[in-house]
């Protein structure tokens, strides 16, 4: 107790606290790593592909939080059946996101990833084995992330979008979508789901060296149908997704 009010007061300690996390998360990572290749080679293709997404998922990330002392709080839960796939999306900010948004859903998703975070040491190989990547400047890697999106969903396997594209790093509680995320639902017939972290500046302020023990906060919107739209109601649904997630974010 005496040490989370320490990080949350002191900005010596959330700085150390940081450090601590980064360096725990990489060293995890290269721990993960023969786990990882295990699986494939005991049951290589989609089976293996899974069980690391859900080792990621569940146990590295519950233990990363756990062992960085911060608890993360699922609303919502109720709003979704585990059973279906989903096109989810989330607000971006800091770099404890994608963990987040991982160890509060249950079962699986596949990220969408930039490109650029394959460069990042040991990261980079599971980001590269494990998410569907995409580089934004390139039309062709856009069209391919597209249909290899759209495949997952096909094999009943929800998705993960960040609609902002990268991290929002305007004063705005949220930044302009993409249609991406909002063109494939279509397209595809599948429900949007809004998750959205309500609180990541107490934890990890976006844009610096900064992370803090505590709980954090993660709202599940209710899934918005899309079996009855066209793509003409693209920019419709995506701002009432949008309009739902500022919502959720004026819950704090």
């Amino acid at each position: 107790m005496e040490l989370y009010y320490l990080c949350r007061n002191m900005s010596v300690f959330r700085t150390f606290w940081a450090i601590y996390g980064i360096a725990l998360f990489l060293l995890m990572m290269l721990v993960s790593i023969p786990v990882l290749l295990f699986n494939m080679a005991v049951s290589p293709g989609k089976r293996a592909l899974r069980r690391n997404i859900w080792y990621l998922h569940h146990p590295f990330s519950k233990v990363f939080f756990a062992l960085t002392l911060v608890r993360v709080k699922a609303h919502g839960l109720e709003n979704f059946d585990p059973a279906k796939s989903y096109v989810i999306v989330g607000n971006h900010n800091t770099s404890v996101d994608f963990v987040a948004d991982a160890v509060v859903f249950p079962g699986i998703f596949r990220f969408l990833a930039k490109d650029e975070l394959k460069k990042i040491p040991i990261f980079g190989w599971v980001v590269a084995k494990m998410c569907l990547t995409v580089d934004r400047k390139s039309a062709i890697s856009r069209a391919r992330s597209v249909v290899a999106l759209k495949k997952e969903i096909e094999d009943g396997v929800s998705i993960f979008i960040f609609p902002e594209g990268s991290r929002n790093k305007s004063d705005e509680p949220l930044a302009q979508f993409y249609d991406g995320a909002f063109k494939i639902a279509v397209a595809m017939g599948k429900p949007v789901l809004p998750m959205t972290i309500v609180n990541v500046a107490q934890i990890c302020r976006p844009g610096k060296l900064d992370y803090c023990p505590g709980v954090l906060h993660i709202v599940f919107g209710e899934p918005i149908p899309t079996e009855n739209l066209s793509t003409d109601d693209v920019p419709l649904l995506k701002e009432k997704v949008r309009n739902r997630m500022l919502q959720h974010l004026e819950t704090v």
